[in-house]
């Protein structure tokens, strides 16, 4: 079965989520580091992550501002995942690329660490990760309701 991927761009670190093949749940894997602020360089990490891990879909966060405009970091973003869709491409490996809006995801992906009982300092190694699966399993989610409204529909 095939499985998607959560990836959350960071300055950093790039982090990463997998989901079951159920695409139920969606689970830290690590986080990718990049060199001299530039994640470009992590596409290659990626794309072995996508084929190692029988990836389908990936979803990569979109960083949007709060009013809902595209600043410098989304569309950073947007180039970032137009690079990847290529590389699959020039690969021939049937993926899907889409952005996700992560407003506030590293917000939650805090909280869920400090309920977990990491303390801040403890969060900086984690937290692009765990913000990877808070926007991974949004994913997940809306995919769930989206089959279930549509199974709903077909009866």
């Amino acid at each position: 079965m095939s499985c998607w991927l959560g990836v959350d761009l960071g300055n950093a670190r790039v982090g990463l989520a997998k989901s079951d093949p159920e695409l139920t749940f969606a689970h830290p894997i690590g986080n990718v580091q990049v060199w001299g602020n530039d994640y470009f360089h992590v596409l290659d990490d990626v794309l072995d992550v996508i084929e190692d891990e029988d990836i389908t879909h990936v979803v990569v966060g979109h960083p949007l501002q709060l009013n809902g405009a595209e600043g410098k970091s989304a569309k950073k973003a947007r180039r970032w995942a137009g690079a990847l869709e290529r590389r699959i491409a020039e690969e021939g490996i049937a993926v899907t690329v889409e952005l996700l809006d992560e407003r506030l995801t590293t917000v939650d992906a805090h909280r869920q660490l400090r309920e977990a009982g990491l303390s801040t300092r403890e969060h900086r190694p984690s937290i692009d990760q765990q913000s990877a699966v808070v926007l991974l399993q949004e994913a997940l989610d809306r995919n769930a309701r989206e089959r279930a409204g549509t199974a709903v529909m077909e009866v």
